[in-house]
Parts: C-alpha cells; structure tokens; sequence
C-alpha cells in the first residue's frame, strides 16, 4: 500500500467567510528519474479565487493594523464593509507557489548541480509548478530549485519567489529606464520614482529600490516617493527619511489626490511601480507622469487593463509597461541578498498547516501582523 501524505486545498473564503480549507490524504508522489522529491517545510498563505492561474488568483497576505484584506476580496468580485483598500494585491500572486523546504529524494538519472538529499531549497515558480500546500511535491529537474543558506530561514525564504521577486524584477525595469532618463540625449538632472501599493508588496519594493538604487552611479540624482493608503503611510515613512510619502485617502476627490502626489514628489514623476489592481490605480498613476514617463504593472493587470489604457498613454505621450514575475537568476540573487542581512524582509508570521481554515478567517479580519507562512514541517 502506498504511503499517504497530506495536501491541503485554500478556496477564496468569500464575503461570508465560509469553509474555505480543505485537507485530503493522497499518496506519497513518486521521485521522477530527473527530478526530486521536495518536503515543503513552509509555503506561503494565499487562495485562489477560480479555477484558472489567471488574474482571479488573490493573496492573503495581510498588513495587521494597517491593512486589510478587503482590496483583495473586492478585486476578485466580493464586497467588504470596508474599502479602505480596494485594488491593491499585497503579496503573493499565485495559490501555494511560495515554497520553502529540503529535498527529500533524487531521482536516479537526475542532474543536481551539486544539491544532494537534505538541501535547503526555495522553489522557483516555473510554469507547471504543482501547488505547494502538501507534504511532498516533485519537480521535474533541478533548474528550479534555488539552495538556501543555513543562516537564512526558511519561513522567510518563502516569501521571496512571488511578491519580493516581483518586486525585484520591477525595481530592475525601472533601473534600467531611470538610467536611460539620465544619461540620454536628454537627461535630466534629477528624476523621482513612485511606488503605488500596499502592505508587504510596497515595502518589499520600498527596500529593493533603495538597495538597487544606492549601488547606481546616479544614486544621488535618484528620488523616492510612496504613495499607499490611510496610516499605512506612517509605517512607510519610517523606512527612511529620504522617502516621501502621500496619502491617498479614498475619500478625497481624484484631482486633489492627483496635486497631492505631484506636490509631495516636486512635480510630475518619471516612472511608478503601480501595484494597484483597478482602473482608478493607473488612470491615477498615469495623470501623475512627466512627459515621456512610464507606468509600470504587473502582467494580470497588463492583461486586463492595458487594451484600456493604451490609447490614454500614447494620448499622453507615456507608456504602460508590463512587467513578468522576473527570473531564476534574479531569486537566486535575491535569496543571497536576503540571507546577508542587505535586503531586509518585511514582517511574516508562522502558523501550522492545520490552522489554515482559521489563517484565512484572521487574514480577512487584518488580525495577523505581515504575510502569513503556513508551516508543514519540523526540521529543526
């Protein structure tokens, strides 16, 4: 008789609340010849809204006090009594692909590159990857697997290949610009940079943009802005005393957020991170442009929004940029960065795998500080 394992099945919870965890022995998978066998020791919290790996994919990543999950609730089509956060994805972008464990066993024809049995590993989220909310899982090959080192834990190395790499790859496309901005024909002596967002998401953004941004030779010519919602800000803005943060209170009319922002930043802005989900987020992002300036959005809502906008930003003479979850070789780059303190990780808590039903119900309730990590195993 095959060996049973547990895996583990988080719907969208729905305005109600409902049972929305769902637990079920399946058989232990076997190693593939090429690949290995993975115990996830932790993965990262998050539902899905629907069936498909699409935009309806919602995270339950929660900022405490100063967040919500009712932005979440509302992009994927349910209504909250609180609004407050509308139309910000904070945090995880795909259900049970933040996983965090050791390699369990190896697959006998399988080319390693030089990680045995017993390896910590983080898993890249490559198209296919089996969802991680189980005991085991199996990979293919070793090309998706990133060692972690010893003084990294693993609960923290959970959270880095969706949200923290997102964030890195878009700090990435915005260097690259930002450089073009400086040194083209007609650079400019000054340039300032808006992070749209909330929660994990803007502050993992907030601390991989500073890092970049300080090893660039312009560093000094280079201005960050943050603009996130209600007292959120306050948090923010101790981050560094170099950032400028706005407010942007749902209650205020949109053209007075928009001199809002503009004021805060010195004027009209050169590129935004917008990790906003809704059309209000980049029609206010994009009023907030210089000219020439650039939005740049995640591809779910590249996907949605973009045939919407395209005719407004080239009517505006900007541009919208989609921008991929980014690649191995940056998560394995900023697994190093993490693990040698140059990157710090926003706030996370741990709780069992069994208590997921009741993760969820405190995440909808904002009653967990940071990104919630769902641990499988004891490997301590």
């Amino acid at each position: 008789m095959s060996k049973l394992c547990r895996q583990v099945s988080i719907e969208s919870p729905g305005p109600a609340l409902k049972e929305c965890v769902f637990s079920f022995d399946v058989p232990v998978p076997d190693v593939p010849m090429y690949g290995a066998r993975i115990r996830v020791v932790y993965a990262g919290a998050c539902y899905r809204a629907h069936r498909t790996r699409s935009a309806s994919v919602c995270s339950t990543s929660s900022v405490s006090s100063i967040g919500s999950l009712s932005g979440e609730l509302e992009s994927c089509g349910f209504h909250s009594s609180t609004p407050s956060h509308i139309g910000f994805r904070d945090g995880a972008l795909f259900p049970g692909y933040e996983v965090a464990g050791v390699v369990d066993a190896i697959g006998k024809a399988a080319e390693t590159d030089g990680i045995s049995e017993g390896a910590r590993i983080v898993l890249y989220p490559y198209e296919g990857v089996p969802h991680g909310y189980a005991d085991y899982i199996v990979v293919p090959d070793f090309k998706c697997l990133v060692p972690v080192p010893d003084n990294l834990p693993l609960s923290i190395a959970a959270m880095l290949p969706t949200g923290a790499l997102l964030a890195t790859n878009t700090v990435y496309t915005a260097l690259e610009s930002l450089n073009k901005i400086l040194e083209g024909p007609n650079k400019k002596d000054k340039t300032t940079v808006l992070i749209v967002g909330t929660g994990g998401l803007a502050l993992w953004a907030l601390r991989i943009a500073s890092h970049f941004f300080k090893q660039s030779p312009h560093h000094d010519k280079i201005n960050i802005s943050v603009a996130t919602i209600k007292d959120e800000g306050f948090v923010l803005a101790k981050e560094s005393e170099e950032v400028k943060v706005v407010q942007w209170s749902e209650d205020l009319y949109e053209r007075q957020l928009i001199e809002r922002t503009t004021d805060a930043c010195g004027g009209p802005v050169d590129i935004v991170l917008n990790f906003g989900t809704t059309s209000r987020s980049l029609h206010r992002s994009l009023q907030c442009l210089a000219p020439g300036g650039m939005v740049l959005v995640t591809e779910d809502v590249g996907e949605k929004l973009l045939p919407k906008f395209a005719k407004k930003a080239e009517d505006m003479n900007v541009s919208i940029v989609v921008v991929p979850n980014g690649t191995i070789e940056q998560l394995r780059e900023l697994v190093q960065l993490v693990a040698k303190g140059e990157i710090e990780p926003p706030p996370h808590s741990v709780f069992p795998a069994e208590e997921a039903q009741e993760v969820v119900r405190k995440l909808c309730n904002s009653e967990i500080q940071g990104r919630a990590i769902l641990k499988f195993h004891n490997i301590d």
